[in-house]
């Protein structure tokens, strides 16, 4: 009996030894990993900024100076192009959003992020045919804006009212008098909207002049979609989505409905209130924005 006791107890001794080196080899392993482990990019996602004090990084990057010209080209493009939507300062508003703190800006170098989703667009946003060159110069206007500040008067003239009434009535009755007129419609915008950079906003792209806080001062009717079917059948009804796969809507009476597309069947045709002035969203230099902007000024 004191013999079997012996031999337990020098196994249990054994296994206590066995486990205890077990344990120091693993905790020498994990010593020597943390030593030599690299540590991690200053920035964090990304490599975004350079370390702060106490070794933290910075929430935002801290960029070299952009070329002055480059800069300059990118201000009047992004003024033409994307102002009315994500704001004079990049910060959005509530017909687009912030650029200043979006990620694919903040990890975008020279327009290389961006450019996709310049040119693809996205819901509510149209495409923008710009070269690579035009889309880096308005990245390099976008960069020079910091988070942590707010500069929006280097984009902020005393007053936008600068263009020449007569010439924005030229334009107005080339372009626009066959939707719109300047003793109708547009005269009760003119009288509604007291602020001039509200009114510029909504004439250039209806139901995004929204004040923050505030509607928009038009409301814009839903985009309407046909869909024809192989049968000869047609359904209309509110546009809800469409992609490279699928069209779905909501008839008159609350149905929704969803129908698979492939290539040109069934066909589909949408009806978009505000494609005309998406398609002058294009053409549009800053002398005919500030003019027409001029004309409705009178209007009042």
């Amino acid at each position: 009996m004191q013999h079997n006791m012996e031999r337990k107890a020098r196994k249990a001794c054994r296994a206590f030894f066995f486990f205890a080196g077990l344990s120091a080899v693993a905790f020498v392993g994990l010593g020597s990993l943390t030593l030599d482990a690299q540590p991690p990019p200053p920035g964090g996602r990304g490599g975004r900024g350079a370390a702060a004090q106490g070794g933290r990084p910075e929430a935002y990057p801290s960029r070299p100076p952009a070329d002055p010209a480059s800069v300059e080209r990118g201000k009047a493009l992004y003024g033409v192009n994307c102002q009315f939507c994500h704001g004079a300062d990049t910060r959005g508003g509530d017909s687009g959003p912030s650029l200043l703190r979006s990620g694919i800006v903040l990890d975008d170098q020279h327009g290389e992020l961006m450019a996709p989703v310049v040119r693809a667009g996205r819901p509510g946003m149209p495409k923008f045919t710009l070269t690579d060159d035009q889309i880096a110069d308005i990245a390099a206007f976008a960069h020079t804006f910091k988070a942590a500040g707010y500069d929006e008067s280097r984009f902020k003239p005393p007053s936008i009212v600068v263009g020449d009434a007569k010439a924005g009535e030229t334009f107005f009755n080339g372009k626009c008098a066959s939707c719109h007129s300047s003793t109708g419609d547009l005269r009760g915008l003119a009288t509604t909207v007291a602020d001039p950079r509200l009114l510029q906003q909504t004439w250039l792209l209806p139901g995004s002049g929204a004040g923050r806080g505030g509607p928009p001062p038009v409301v814009v009717k839903p985009t309407t979609v046909t869909v024809t079917l192989a049968s000869g059948e047609t359904v209309d009804g509110r546009l809800d989505r469409i992609d490279d796969f699928m069209v779905a809507l909501t008839q008159a009476d609350g149905t929704r409905r969803s129908f698979r597309t492939s290539g040109d069947v069934p066909k589909v045709e949408i009806h978009d209130p505000l494609q005309p002035h998406k398609d002058l969203l294009r053409t549009y230099s800053d002398a005919d924005i500030h003019n027409v902007t001029a004309f409705l000024v009178t209007l009042k």
